[in-house]
Protein backbone atom coordinates (compact mmCIF):
# COMPACT_ATOMS: atom_id res chain seq x y z
CA UNK A 1 0.00 0.00 0.00
CA UNK A 2 1.46 3.34 -1.08
CA UNK A 3 0.52 6.16 1.31
CA UNK A 4 1.56 9.72 0.49
CA UNK A 5 1.65 12.12 3.41
CA UNK A 6 1.03 15.77 2.61
CA UNK A 7 1.61 18.66 5.02
CA UNK A 8 -0.99 21.38 4.53
CA UNK A 9 -3.34 23.93 6.01
CA UNK A 10 -6.01 24.05 3.27
CA UNK A 11 -6.95 27.55 4.40
CA UNK A 12 -9.07 27.08 2.34
CA UNK A 13 -8.54 24.21 -0.14
CA UNK A 14 -7.80 25.74 -3.56
CA UNK A 15 -6.62 24.74 -7.04
CA UNK A 16 -2.97 24.62 -5.99
CA UNK A 17 -3.75 22.00 -3.36
CA UNK A 18 -5.58 19.84 -5.88
CA UNK A 19 -2.56 20.20 -8.18
CA UNK A 20 -0.20 19.07 -5.39
CA UNK A 21 -2.27 15.94 -4.73
CA UNK A 22 -2.38 15.07 -8.42
CA UNK A 23 1.36 15.63 -8.91
CA UNK A 24 2.18 13.55 -5.83
CA UNK A 25 0.28 10.57 -7.23
CA UNK A 26 1.96 11.07 -10.61
CA UNK A 27 5.37 11.09 -8.90
CA UNK A 28 4.84 7.60 -7.50
CA UNK A 29 3.15 6.45 -10.72
CA UNK A 30 0.17 5.13 -8.79
CA UNK A 31 -3.22 6.81 -9.36
CA UNK A 32 -4.65 4.73 -6.50
CA UNK A 33 -2.04 5.73 -3.95
CA UNK A 34 -3.66 6.82 -0.69
CA UNK A 35 -3.15 10.51 0.06
CA UNK A 36 -3.13 11.45 3.75
CA UNK A 37 -2.74 15.16 4.54
CA UNK A 38 -1.80 16.22 8.05
CA UNK A 39 -3.68 19.48 8.39
CA UNK A 40 -3.59 22.35 10.86
CA UNK A 41 -6.56 22.45 13.20
CA UNK A 42 -8.28 25.64 14.27
CA UNK A 43 -5.13 27.80 14.18
CA UNK A 44 -2.67 28.08 11.31
CA UNK A 45 1.06 28.52 11.22
CA UNK A 46 0.75 32.28 10.71
CA UNK A 47 -1.02 32.50 14.07
CA UNK A 48 -4.61 33.32 13.09
CA UNK A 49 -7.64 31.01 13.22
CA UNK A 50 -8.40 29.36 9.87
CA UNK A 51 -11.14 30.72 7.61
CA UNK A 52 -13.18 27.49 8.10
CA UNK A 53 -13.35 24.87 10.87
CA UNK A 54 -11.16 21.75 10.48
CA UNK A 55 -14.17 19.57 9.64
CA UNK A 56 -15.09 21.77 6.67
CA UNK A 57 -11.53 21.94 5.36
CA UNK A 58 -11.21 18.16 5.76
CA UNK A 59 -14.38 17.70 3.69
CA UNK A 60 -12.96 20.01 1.02
CA UNK A 61 -9.79 17.92 0.82
CA UNK A 62 -11.64 14.59 0.77
CA UNK A 63 -13.90 15.87 -2.00
CA UNK A 64 -10.88 16.82 -4.10
CA UNK A 65 -8.51 13.86 -4.00
CA UNK A 66 -7.44 13.16 -0.41
CA UNK A 67 -8.36 9.85 1.24
CA UNK A 68 -7.83 10.47 4.93
CA UNK A 69 -7.15 13.74 6.78
CA UNK A 70 -5.45 13.89 10.17
CA UNK A 71 -5.01 16.91 12.43
CA UNK A 72 -1.81 18.62 13.51
CA UNK A 73 -2.23 19.72 17.16
CA UNK A 74 -2.28 23.42 18.03
CA UNK A 75 1.13 23.41 19.71
CA UNK A 76 2.71 22.42 16.38
CA UNK A 77 0.36 24.02 13.86
CA UNK A 78 0.62 27.49 15.46
CA UNK A 79 4.40 27.53 15.63
CA UNK A 80 7.57 28.66 13.82
CA UNK A 81 8.50 26.68 10.72
CA UNK A 82 10.95 24.34 12.49
CA UNK A 83 8.43 23.20 15.14
CA UNK A 84 5.61 23.11 12.60
CA UNK A 85 7.70 20.93 10.30
CA UNK A 86 8.98 18.62 13.02
CA UNK A 87 5.47 18.09 14.38
CA UNK A 88 3.95 17.38 10.98
CA UNK A 89 6.74 15.05 9.82
CA UNK A 90 6.76 13.24 13.14
CA UNK A 91 3.00 12.65 13.01
CA UNK A 92 3.17 11.25 9.48
CA UNK A 93 6.12 8.97 10.30
CA UNK A 94 4.45 7.87 13.54
CA UNK A 95 1.40 6.71 11.57
CA UNK A 96 3.44 3.66 10.57
CA UNK A 97 1.92 3.60 7.07
CA UNK A 98 3.37 6.60 5.22
CA UNK A 99 5.73 5.63 2.40
CA UNK A 100 6.14 9.08 0.82
CA UNK A 101 5.91 12.70 1.94
CA UNK A 102 5.05 15.41 -0.59
CA UNK A 103 5.24 19.19 -0.24
CA UNK A 104 5.49 22.28 -2.41
CA UNK A 105 8.61 24.33 -3.07
CA UNK A 106 9.28 27.74 -4.65
CA UNK A 107 12.41 26.62 -6.52
CA UNK A 108 13.63 24.15 -9.12
CA UNK A 109 16.94 23.78 -7.29
CA UNK A 110 15.86 20.98 -4.98
CA UNK A 111 19.47 19.73 -4.81
CA UNK A 112 20.44 22.95 -3.04
CA UNK A 113 17.61 22.44 -0.55
CA UNK A 114 18.81 18.90 0.11
CA UNK A 115 22.41 20.07 0.48
CA UNK A 116 21.44 22.64 3.12
CA UNK A 117 19.20 20.17 4.93
CA UNK A 118 22.01 17.61 5.13
CA UNK A 119 24.08 20.01 7.23
CA UNK A 120 23.78 20.44 10.99
CA UNK A 121 24.05 24.20 10.58
CA UNK A 122 21.85 24.90 13.59
CA UNK A 123 24.56 23.35 15.79
CA UNK A 124 27.39 25.28 14.12
CA UNK A 125 29.19 28.22 15.73
CA UNK A 126 29.22 30.25 12.51
CA UNK A 127 25.45 29.97 12.15
CA UNK A 128 24.65 30.72 15.79
CA UNK A 129 27.09 33.61 16.05
CA UNK A 130 25.64 35.13 12.89
CA UNK A 131 22.06 34.55 14.08
CA UNK A 132 22.70 36.39 17.34
CA UNK A 133 24.52 39.25 15.62
CA UNK A 134 21.78 39.78 13.05
CA UNK A 135 19.07 39.69 15.70
CA UNK A 136 21.02 42.19 17.83
CA UNK A 137 20.81 44.56 14.85
CA UNK A 138 17.03 44.47 15.06
CA UNK A 139 16.30 41.87 12.39
CA UNK A 140 13.33 39.55 12.81
CA UNK A 141 14.15 35.91 13.50
CA UNK A 142 13.29 34.73 9.92
CA UNK A 143 15.52 37.43 8.39
CA UNK A 144 18.36 36.78 10.81
CA UNK A 145 18.11 33.02 10.27
CA UNK A 146 18.23 33.43 6.48
CA UNK A 147 21.35 35.58 6.68
CA UNK A 148 23.02 33.21 9.14
CA UNK A 149 22.27 30.25 6.85
CA UNK A 150 23.88 32.12 3.94
CA UNK A 151 26.97 32.80 6.04
CA UNK A 152 27.18 29.13 6.97
CA UNK A 153 26.68 28.05 3.33
CA UNK A 154 29.50 30.33 2.21
CA UNK A 155 31.81 28.81 4.84
CA UNK A 156 31.05 25.32 3.45
CA UNK A 157 31.23 26.33 -0.24
CA UNK A 158 27.55 25.55 -0.74
CA UNK A 159 26.56 27.65 -3.73
CA UNK A 160 23.36 28.43 -5.56
CA UNK A 161 20.49 30.89 -5.45
CA UNK A 162 20.19 30.97 -1.69
CA UNK A 163 18.24 34.24 -1.77
CA UNK A 164 15.42 32.59 -3.70
CA UNK A 165 15.27 29.59 -1.40
CA UNK A 166 15.49 31.51 1.85
CA UNK A 167 12.90 34.12 0.84
CA UNK A 168 10.22 31.73 -0.49
CA UNK A 169 7.80 30.63 2.27
CA UNK A 170 7.25 27.19 0.74
CA UNK A 171 10.97 26.56 0.33
CA UNK A 172 11.73 27.72 3.89
CA UNK A 173 9.18 25.19 5.12
CA UNK A 174 10.57 22.60 2.71
CA UNK A 175 14.05 23.08 4.21
CA UNK A 176 12.62 22.45 7.66
CA UNK A 177 10.66 19.41 6.41
CA UNK A 178 13.88 17.95 5.04
CA UNK A 179 15.76 18.66 8.28
CA UNK A 180 12.95 17.04 10.28
CA UNK A 181 12.95 14.00 7.99
CA UNK A 182 16.73 13.60 8.38
CA UNK A 183 16.37 13.59 12.16
CA UNK A 184 13.20 11.48 12.43
CA UNK A 185 13.40 9.10 9.48
CA UNK A 186 16.95 8.04 10.31
CA UNK A 187 16.79 4.93 8.11
CA UNK A 188 15.65 6.93 5.06
CA UNK A 189 12.54 4.83 4.54
CA UNK A 190 10.37 7.76 3.43
CA UNK A 191 10.48 8.83 -0.20
CA UNK A 192 10.51 12.62 -0.64
CA UNK A 193 8.40 14.31 -3.32
CA UNK A 194 8.96 18.02 -3.94
CA UNK A 195 6.46 19.68 -6.25
CA UNK A 196 7.24 23.07 -7.82
CA UNK A 197 4.59 25.61 -6.85
CA UNK A 198 2.66 26.94 -9.82
CA UNK A 199 0.48 30.02 -10.13
CA UNK A 200 0.48 33.03 -7.83
CA UNK A 201 3.00 33.60 -5.07
CA UNK A 202 2.30 32.39 -1.54
CA UNK A 203 1.81 35.92 -0.19
CA UNK A 204 0.01 37.45 -3.17
CA UNK A 205 -3.23 39.11 -2.10
CA UNK A 206 -4.43 39.77 -5.65
CA UNK A 207 -5.60 37.06 -8.03
CA UNK A 208 -3.24 36.81 -10.98
CA UNK A 209 -3.92 33.31 -12.32
CA UNK A 210 -6.21 30.28 -12.05
CA UNK A 211 -3.99 29.13 -9.16
CA UNK A 212 -4.31 31.99 -6.69
CA UNK A 213 -2.79 32.04 -3.24
CA UNK A 214 -4.80 31.10 -0.19
CA UNK A 215 -4.18 34.67 1.02
CA UNK A 216 -6.00 36.16 -1.98
CA UNK A 217 -8.92 33.76 -1.52
CA UNK A 218 -9.18 34.67 2.15
CA UNK A 219 -9.19 38.35 1.18
CA UNK A 220 -12.16 37.71 -1.12
CA UNK A 221 -13.96 35.73 1.60
CA UNK A 222 -13.40 38.46 4.20
CA UNK A 223 -14.68 41.14 1.82
CA UNK A 224 -17.81 39.19 0.78
CA UNK A 225 -18.58 37.06 3.85
CA UNK A 226 -22.11 38.44 4.19
CA UNK A 227 -23.17 37.36 0.68
CA UNK A 228 -22.91 33.73 -0.43
CA UNK A 229 -23.90 34.70 -3.98
CA UNK A 230 -21.03 37.19 -4.11
CA UNK A 231 -18.68 34.56 -2.72
CA UNK A 232 -19.79 32.02 -5.30
CA UNK A 233 -19.40 34.55 -8.10
CA UNK A 234 -15.97 35.78 -7.02
CA UNK A 235 -14.49 32.39 -6.11
CA UNK A 236 -15.74 30.24 -9.00
CA UNK A 237 -12.71 29.01 -10.92
CA UNK A 238 -10.29 29.92 -8.12
CA UNK A 239 -11.15 26.84 -6.07
CA UNK A 240 -12.25 23.37 -7.22
CA UNK A 241 -16.04 23.33 -7.57
CA UNK A 242 -16.38 20.63 -4.90
CA UNK A 243 -14.21 22.57 -2.47
CA UNK A 244 -16.17 25.78 -2.99
CA UNK A 245 -19.43 23.87 -2.73
CA UNK A 246 -18.40 22.22 0.54
CA UNK A 247 -17.46 25.57 2.07
CA UNK A 248 -20.60 27.43 0.96
CA UNK A 249 -22.89 24.53 1.85
CA UNK A 250 -21.47 24.32 5.38
CA UNK A 251 -21.82 28.08 5.77
CA UNK A 252 -25.42 28.18 4.53
CA UNK A 253 -26.30 25.12 6.61
CA UNK A 254 -25.22 26.77 9.84
CA UNK A 255 -22.15 24.60 10.40
CA UNK A 256 -20.12 27.79 10.78
CA UNK A 257 -20.07 31.51 10.13
CA UNK A 258 -17.05 33.12 8.55
CA UNK A 259 -14.79 34.56 11.26
CA UNK A 260 -15.04 38.11 12.50
CA UNK A 261 -11.31 38.73 12.68
CA UNK A 262 -11.86 42.31 13.83
CA UNK A 263 -13.70 41.11 16.92
CA UNK A 264 -11.06 38.45 17.51
CA UNK A 265 -8.21 40.96 17.43
CA UNK A 266 -10.07 43.24 19.82
CA UNK A 267 -10.40 40.27 22.19
CA UNK A 268 -6.66 39.70 21.84
CA UNK A 269 -5.85 43.27 22.82
CA UNK A 270 -8.24 43.13 25.77
CA UNK A 271 -6.57 39.91 26.94
CA UNK A 272 -3.14 41.54 26.73
CA UNK A 273 -4.30 44.56 28.73
CA UNK A 274 -5.91 42.38 31.38
CA UNK A 275 -2.89 40.08 31.84
CA UNK A 276 -0.64 40.81 34.79
CA UNK A 277 2.31 39.10 33.09
CA UNK A 278 2.95 37.72 29.61
CA UNK A 279 6.57 36.67 30.08
CA UNK A 280 5.98 32.93 30.37
CA UNK A 281 3.64 32.75 27.36
CA UNK A 282 5.16 30.91 24.41
CA UNK A 283 6.98 33.17 21.89
CA UNK A 284 6.75 36.25 24.15
CA UNK A 285 10.54 36.43 24.64
CA UNK A 286 12.86 39.21 23.48
CA UNK A 287 10.62 41.80 25.21
CA UNK A 288 7.70 41.11 22.86
CA UNK A 289 5.53 40.92 25.98
CA UNK A 290 6.44 44.48 26.96
CA UNK A 291 5.92 45.77 23.45
CA UNK A 292 2.46 44.20 23.15
CA UNK A 293 1.48 45.41 26.62
CA UNK A 294 2.36 48.98 25.68
CA UNK A 295 0.66 48.66 22.29
CA UNK A 296 -2.58 47.30 23.74
CA UNK A 297 -2.72 49.94 26.47
CA UNK A 298 -2.16 52.71 23.92
CA UNK A 299 -4.79 51.67 21.36
CA UNK A 300 -6.86 54.55 20.03
CA UNK A 301 -10.07 54.68 17.94
CA UNK A 302 -9.28 53.62 14.38
CA UNK A 303 -6.53 51.14 15.27
CA UNK A 304 -8.92 48.21 14.70
CA UNK A 305 -11.64 49.69 12.46
CA UNK A 306 -14.91 47.89 11.67
CA UNK A 307 -14.51 48.38 7.92
CA UNK A 308 -11.21 46.50 7.74
CA UNK A 309 -12.06 42.76 7.86
CA UNK A 310 -8.64 41.90 6.47
CA UNK A 311 -6.95 43.63 9.44
CA UNK A 312 -4.69 45.73 7.21
CA UNK A 313 -4.82 48.80 9.46
CA UNK A 314 -4.14 46.82 12.64
CA UNK A 315 -1.34 44.80 11.07
CA UNK A 316 0.40 47.89 9.74
CA UNK A 317 0.20 49.41 13.21
CA UNK A 318 1.34 46.41 15.27
CA UNK A 319 4.08 44.86 13.12
CA UNK A 320 7.65 46.12 13.38
CA UNK A 321 11.00 45.35 11.84
CA UNK A 322 11.96 43.55 15.04
CA UNK A 323 8.72 41.57 15.56
CA UNK A 324 7.32 39.79 12.52
CA UNK A 325 3.54 39.80 12.26
CA UNK A 326 3.34 35.99 12.29
CA UNK A 327 5.28 35.85 15.55
CA UNK A 328 2.98 38.43 17.12
CA UNK A 329 -0.13 36.48 16.10
CA UNK A 330 1.34 33.19 17.34
CA UNK A 331 2.27 34.67 20.70
CA UNK A 332 -1.22 36.16 21.06
CA UNK A 333 -2.84 32.84 20.13
CA UNK A 334 -0.73 31.17 22.81
CA UNK A 335 -1.94 33.75 25.32
CA UNK A 336 -5.57 33.05 24.40
CA UNK A 337 -5.15 29.27 24.64
CA UNK A 338 -2.94 29.30 27.72
CA UNK A 339 0.16 27.80 26.15
CA UNK A 340 3.24 28.63 28.18
CA UNK A 341 6.86 27.68 27.56
CA UNK A 342 6.49 24.30 29.27
CA UNK A 343 4.61 23.01 26.21
CA UNK A 344 7.72 23.31 24.07
CA UNK A 345 9.16 20.38 26.00
CA UNK A 346 6.68 18.19 24.11
CA UNK A 347 8.72 17.64 20.96
CA UNK A 348 6.29 15.49 18.93
CA UNK A 349 2.51 15.10 18.65
CA UNK A 350 1.46 12.44 21.19
CA UNK A 351 -1.60 11.24 19.25
CA UNK A 352 -3.11 11.18 15.76
CA UNK A 353 -6.66 12.43 15.33
CA UNK A 354 -8.55 11.44 12.18
CA UNK A 355 -10.67 14.33 10.92
CA UNK A 356 -12.20 12.47 7.97
CA UNK A 357 -11.85 9.70 5.41
CA UNK A 358 -13.31 7.93 2.39
CA UNK A 359 -13.50 4.16 1.86
CA UNK A 360 -9.80 3.86 0.99
CA UNK A 361 -8.94 6.09 3.91
CA UNK A 362 -11.02 3.95 6.25
CA UNK A 363 -8.91 0.94 5.29
CA UNK A 364 -5.74 2.99 5.84
CA UNK A 365 -6.93 4.00 9.32
CA UNK A 366 -7.61 0.35 10.14
CA UNK A 367 -4.00 -0.50 9.30
CA UNK A 368 -2.77 2.54 11.26
CA UNK A 369 -4.66 1.32 14.30
CA UNK A 370 -2.41 -1.75 14.31
CA UNK A 371 0.98 -0.25 13.45
CA UNK A 372 0.98 3.42 14.50
CA UNK A 373 3.56 4.35 17.12
CA UNK A 374 1.14 6.68 18.92
CA UNK A 375 -2.60 6.38 19.63
CA UNK A 376 -5.04 7.01 16.77
CA UNK A 377 -8.30 8.67 17.83
CA UNK A 378 -11.41 9.75 15.97
CA UNK A 379 -13.15 12.00 18.50
CA UNK A 380 -12.21 14.04 21.58
CA UNK A 381 -13.74 11.58 24.03
CA UNK A 382 -11.20 8.96 22.89
CA UNK A 383 -8.44 11.08 24.43
CA UNK A 384 -10.11 11.07 27.83
CA UNK A 385 -9.51 7.34 28.03
CA UNK A 386 -5.87 7.68 26.98
CA UNK A 387 -4.64 10.65 29.00
CA UNK A 388 -4.26 8.86 32.34
CA UNK A 389 -0.56 8.29 32.86
CA UNK A 390 0.40 10.18 29.68
CA UNK A 391 1.14 13.77 30.68
CA UNK A 392 2.16 14.87 27.17
CA UNK A 393 -1.06 13.58 25.65
CA UNK A 394 -3.14 15.20 28.38
CA UNK A 395 -1.44 18.59 27.98
CA UNK A 396 -1.65 18.67 24.20
CA UNK A 397 -5.25 17.41 24.17
CA UNK A 398 -6.42 19.99 26.70
CA UNK A 399 -4.62 22.70 24.73
CA UNK A 400 -6.31 21.53 21.53
CA UNK A 401 -9.71 21.70 23.19
CA UNK A 402 -9.07 25.25 24.38
CA UNK A 403 -8.06 26.21 20.83
CA UNK A 404 -11.22 24.55 19.53
CA UNK A 405 -13.34 26.46 22.03
CA UNK A 406 -11.91 29.76 20.77
CA UNK A 407 -12.36 28.64 17.18
CA UNK A 408 -15.99 27.60 17.50
CA UNK A 409 -16.84 30.87 19.25
CA UNK A 410 -15.28 32.71 16.31
CA UNK A 411 -17.33 30.56 13.89
CA UNK A 412 -20.53 31.50 15.70
CA UNK A 413 -21.10 28.20 17.46
CA UNK A 414 -21.23 26.98 21.06
CA UNK A 415 -17.73 26.84 22.52
CA UNK A 416 -18.27 23.16 23.45
CA UNK A 417 -19.12 22.15 19.88
CA UNK A 418 -15.87 20.22 19.48
CA UNK A 419 -17.02 17.52 21.90
CA UNK A 420 -19.71 16.55 19.37
CA UNK A 421 -17.41 16.32 16.37
CA UNK A 422 -16.99 12.98 14.58
CA UNK A 423 -14.90 12.28 11.48
CA UNK A 424 -16.18 13.49 8.13
CA UNK A 425 -17.03 10.58 5.83
CA UNK A 426 -16.99 11.14 2.06
CA UNK A 427 -17.98 8.31 -0.26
Amino acid sequence: MRVIGIIAEFNPFHNGHEYLIRKAREAVNDPRAIVMPVMSGFFTQRGLPAICPPSVRARQALSCGADVVIELPFSFSCAPSSRFARGAVSELVSSGVVTDIAFGVDTDDTDLLKALASEDFEEDEIFNTGLNEYMSKGMSFPQARANAVKDYAASRNITGDLDQILSGPNSILALDYLIALRKIDTKNRINIIMVRREGDGYSDTDVRSSMPSAASIRRIVNANASSRSALASNLTGLMPDRSLGAMLSANSGGVFSFPDYTGYVRDLMNAVSASSSLDDITYMSDDLSGYLKNFANDIRPGTIPDNDPGLTVFENAVSTKRYALTRIYRALACLMTGQDNSYLAVKRPPYIRALGFNSEGKYCLKIMGKCAKIPVVSRPSDCLELQSGNDDLRKIFELDMRAASIGWKLYGRDTATEWEQIPVIVK
